[in-house]
């Protein structure tokens, strides 16, 4: 399995009333795919996974694989803070029919030592046949997941990528250096696609990808070909638009920002609520300075 390009850390479309809209997932799916991402990620932060039941969980996951009818890898995000659980959990979702692999936080709120995530991610790992995608991302969980232990960790059979979102390229740079050449980095944070490529990471794992797919796939693959020019063009370009998805918590931004390409509502689960109204006025001033509102939904959007 040749991990890499643009992956989408998938949204999850609610009804108004807060039931899984799951047409509206399949139709994303169907989107993301025609606009050339590489990889999906459903079920994790950017999918509100910590607001959903264990069936919808389930079901998000199953609707993604069956809307992507093999055509790009399913990595499923499947995290908890006591390992025992997410053990049970990794077993129940390896029985989706084509999915391909899994993708784990650092487990959160406890705090665990080093050796304390080595062990959970090790047990995981070893209860199922699927590979592990591994997802470092100290600023929600409270804990970084340290080279060290990153690369002992890729020394495991299936335990074969790492979403990387600790924002910091020396670390990143290190393991890209050090890791197994199997052994897949990819970008966390938008912003850090290119700077990540550049130094070994395989591609990114996107939330702008939700709603400019065509533009971030060109942006990862054109780096991943050294067409830095392009890479660089599309990223200058569409910059803006990455920072304000984090303008208030995730993914609140960027449900707004689909809401007005007329591709979603901003319906979310509490605790997350929509952005405030000054923060929606920015959105829809950006996305038309860029040129995106006058596209109609589904249009190809504009790409350098």
């Amino acid at each position: 399995m040749n991990l890499h390009g643009c992956g989408t850390a998938l949204v999850t479309p609610f009804r108004p009333g807060g039931s899984l809209d799951e047409p509206a997932l399949r139709s994303h799916v169907e989107w993301q795919i025609a606009n050339g991402v590489n990889l999906l990620i459903p079920a994790g932060t950017t999918g509100e996974a910590s607001t959903l039941s264990e069936q919808e969980w389930i079901r998000v996951v199953t609707v993604t694989v069956e809307a992507a009818e093999d055509r790009v890898p399913v990595f499923a995000g499947c995290t908890h803070n006591a390992t025992a659980q997410a053990v049970a959990n990794a077993r129940r979702i390896a029985r989706v029919p084509g999915l391909t692999g899994i993708l784990s936080a650092n487990p959160y709120y406890n705090k665990p030592s080093q050796e304390g995530q080595f062990q959970h991610f090790r047990a995981i790992a070893e209860a199922v046949d699927l590979p592990v995608m591994l997802y470092n991302i100290p600023g929600r969980t409270g804990v970084n997941l340290d080279p060290a232990t990153v690369l002992r960790l890729a020394e495991l059979p299936n335990v074969v990528a790492l979403k990387e979102s600790s924002g910091n390229l020396t670390q990143i740079t290190e393991i890209c250096n050090f890791a197994p050449r199997s052994f897949r980095i990819f970008a966390g944070d938008d912003a850090l696609a290119l700077p990540t490529i550049a130094v070994g990471g395989a591609g990114l794992i996107s939330v702008a990808s939700n709603a400019i797919p065509q533009q971030m796939a060109q942006m990862v693959n054109s780096a991943l070909d050294n067409n830095w020019l392009t890479a660089r063009r599309i990223n200058r370009n569409y910059f803006s638009l990455m920072q304000a998805h984090f303008w208030e918590p995730s993914p609140a931004p960027v449900k707004t920002t689909l809401a007005l390409l007329g591709r979603g509502n901003e319906t979310l689960r509490l605790p997350m609520v929509p952005v405030t109204d000054v923060t929606r006025r920015k959105l829809e001033r950006l996305l038309g300075e860029l040129g995106l509102l006058q596209d109609s939904p589904g249009d190809n959007l504009r790409v350098f």
